[in-house]
């Protein structure tokens, strides 16, 4: 039996309205930062530093823009908020496509719950758009430039003068070397920062899955326009989103360590094989797979900063693309620590407010990852049957956890402290 979720909720928190400052005369904060890495919280963040006056350097690893990076993502209404504030939401957009709703199908391809989107924008104030990473990677990049934002690219970290309390020496192998009174380490789940700055920090841990994806066009798949299809399949999961214009953005997930011969493509079928024949259909249409992508997480780390060098995004709490928010907290973060930086106007206590204020949130949503990822790929019948029997269960427990998550605003003009 189908399910027809719908979240109203609204916890006694959310209906206080926030204080506001009068934001026509910003506090002014005279310090230069240094952002290492430009993928998603690095150019944003150096937009709202620039707002409030502060000098900024990215320097990225890169040789340039990863405009074809990865394959695409969803950024929730909580994340485009963000964008909203700094006016790139119209643009993120125009590249992307406004997710209506999800449809979670059974291995059978029986419809077990369906999550509908398209009030969000009167609920949270915006609609989750799925957008190439590519893409979106270019827009914010364009934004930060436009706020004044020196960028380097090819510019590989090599270690961190700290020695000095007064400031951050950033050495890059290249030999070059900059000063800055406080660095940020936007630069991901293998973050040269944290393992710099934060060496006691645990490694990314591996979850057992892998993601593969691809554009296709199959006309007769039984897709909607604009609505997320999630498909537990027998061994293994199966996403797919249909575009206006009829192109079918897909992804797969399955165990990292399954068996298998031939190319990728005859391997990701066979997990497929047993699944509704329109997914394979799907599969052989797609001139490229793009991949493998392993899932990793950070569950929590002892601390995201030491003295005037602080981690934020992934580098600090990577979650697995099963919460489908690793890009919005990472927005998030570099908008609440602009924020703090603003409100405390010193970077120690700035990162100690950032922290206390975003911790529990984000080990929430890691966690909750996990639990999404641990029914994607079963290995026996026998747990296939368990799990497709919890799923209406474990699906409404989702959408009260994705209410929660789409729900969270940060509040650009009230005061952070």
């Amino acid at each position: 039996m189908a399910v027809n979720i719908d979240i109203t909720t609204i916890h006694w928190w959310e209906t206080i309205a926030p204080p506001t400052i009068d934001s026509s005369a910003p506090r002014r904060v005279e310090m230069k930062a240094l952002i290492i890495g430009g993928g998603i919280a690095g150019p944003v963040l150096a937009t709202f530093l620039r707002r409030i006056g502060v000098e900024v350097s990215l320097r990225e690893a890169r040789r340039g823009a990863a405009s074809s990076e990865g394959s695409f993502l969803g950024v929730a209404p909580n994340g485009m908020n963000v964008l909203k504030e700094i006016g790139v939401d119209h643009e993120v957009h125009a590249r992307g496509a406004v997710c209506e709703g999800f449809q979670f199908l059974g291995a059978e391809g029986d419809r077990i719950a369906t999550i509908d989107g398209r009030d969000h924008e009167d609920r949270y104030g915006a609609r989750l758009v799925i957008a190439k990473r590519g893409d979106l990677h270019e827009v914010l990049l364009d934004r930060a430039l436009r706020a004044g934002t020196d960028v380097r690219f090819g510019a590989r970290l090599a270690n961190l003068d700290r020695s000095d309390a007064r400031f951050v020496v950033a050495r890059f192998e290249d030999g070059t070397e900059e000063t800055a009174d406080f660095v940020i380490g936007c630069d991901g789940l293998r973050s040269r920062v944290r393992s710099i700055a934060l060496p006691d920090s645990p490694a990314p841990a591996a979850l057992g899955l892998v993601d593969f994806g691809g554009y296709a066009r199959c006309d007769h798949a039984p897709l909607e326009v604009g609505w997320n299809v999630m498909l537990f399949g027998h061994r293994a999961f199966f996403g797919a989103f249909k575009r206006p214009d009829g192109e079918i953005w897909w992804f797969h997930n399955g165990a990292s360590d399954a068996e298998g011969q031939g190319t990728t493509r005859e391997r990701i079928l066979a997990l497929h094989e047993e699944d509704p024949e329109w997914v394979r259909d799907v599969i052989r249409a797609t001139p490229q797979i793009a991949g493998p992508w392993t899932f990793h997480d950070i569950e929590s780390l002892p601390s995201w900063h030491r003295g005037r060098v602080c981690v934020i995004g992934d580098a600090a709490h990577a979650t697995s693309p099963s919460a489908g928010q690793g890009a919005s907290l990472a927005l998030e973060d570099a908008m609440e620590l602009a924020r703090c930086l603003r409100d405390a106007g010193e970077p120690t206590k700035a990162f100690a407010m950032l922290e206390a204020r975003r911790r529990a949130r984000v080990e929430t949503i890691v966690k909750q990852a996990r639990r999404n990822g641990s029914g994607k790929a079963v290995a026996s019948p026998i747990a296939r049957w368990a799990r497709d029997r919890m799923l209406p269960f474990f699906l409404k427990l989702g959408a009260s956890a994705q209410h929660e998550q789409y729900a969270y605003r940060v509040a650009w003009d009230a005061p952070a402290a």
